[in-house]
């Protein structure tokens, strides 16, 4: 009999999520930043074997919602944890343990039976002294570092173990159920994450308006969404460097992706104010207004 199911990546912001799912599938499906909150929408990925297939579910991080942007993200994650089979929780091992996932994720209704694994993150910046009160404070947590690698296994075979009995879900050579259009949206916005450093990372969305792969080059036109006037002015850069600079990036990420030469057409614009703007998120392709009581 096969194993197979849902798994949430579940935690705060820069808690390591979206590293330890690409260290587990062995593809850089999810983006990676310093800056919290750059996961913004689930990213899914598949790991199969001959007799396990796990269907991860890396999620934006928790925390209390501040605009309609944070409810939506908070609320994608809530659904996660509604729909999984076993939940990894994953908690930065220098940081306090927190009273459980549903007390981080502000859940309200009764507590599901879904098994939860506890995966305290970063374990390579730990110290010994530090590597020890993790273990004390629950000697049931697996300490993993998504960055070397160590403890990625134990957590793999945890998981593993929790998921019920079930045929394959998917394709057993899948990797992923999104589509390239979402991945070179992603791309595009990592790709700007990296160039712009700290200066307008969270008022920064990208939407792929086009995506034509009949076309050589696969032909993608895309956009960068800003807030104001004077933040497309920093992301355009003098003489368009920057954004010349962006496109270069997130070309050649497209371009490993799909093994295909990418002609990327890339524009910015301006929707005031859209991260407390309900509407502006759905045309955004957030799923509504989100829900902070799950």
């Amino acid at each position: 009999m096969t194993r197979a199911g849902f798994v949430a990546l579940v935690g705060r912001p820069n808690a390591g999520k979206s590293t330890l799912l690409n260290r587990i599938v062995g593809e850089q499906l999810a983006i990676t930043s310093p800056k919290p909150q750059s996961t913004r929408q689930r990213t899914v990925g598949i790991l199969s074997d001959e007799s396990t297939q796990m269907v991860f579910l890396d999620t934006p991080g928790l925390l209390d919602p501040g605009d309609a942007l944070d409810t939506a993200m908070l609320g994608d994650a809530q659904r996660a944890l509604s729909e999984a089979d076993v939940i990894a929780h994953l908690v930065d091992g220098r940081e306090p343990l927190p009273a459980s996932v549903w007390d981080e994720a502000g859940w309200t209704r009764a507590v599901p039976a879904t098994p939860v694994i506890l995966v305290r993150t970063k374990g390579d910046l730990l110290s010994r002294a530090a590597r020890a009160a993790v273990i004390a404070a629950d000697p049931a947590a697996v300490i993993a570092s998504a960055r070397t690698g160590t403890g990625v296994a134990e957590v793999v075979a945890r998981l593993r173990a929790a998921l019920p009995e079930s045929p394959f879900l998917y394709p057993p050579d899948d990797v992923s159920t999104q589509s390239l259009r979402f991945f070179a949206g992603e791309f595009v916005r990592e790709a700007a994450l990296e160039e712009l450093g700290d200066e307008i990372p969270h008022a920064l969305a990208c939407v792929v308006e086009e995506f034509r792969e009949s076309r050589t080059p696969v032909y993608i036109r895309a956009v960068l969404y800003v807030e104001r006037e004077s933040q497309k002015r920093i992301v355009v850069g003098a003489r368009g460097e920057r954004i010349g600079a962006i496109g270069r990036r997130s070309r050649e990420r497209i371009e490993m992706l799909i093994g295909r030469q990418v002609y990327l057409d890339l524009w910015v614009k301006v929707l005031r104010n859209w991260r407390r703007n309900p509407a502006a998120l759905r045309r955004l392709g957030f799923e509504g207004e989100g829900t902070a009581t799950a």
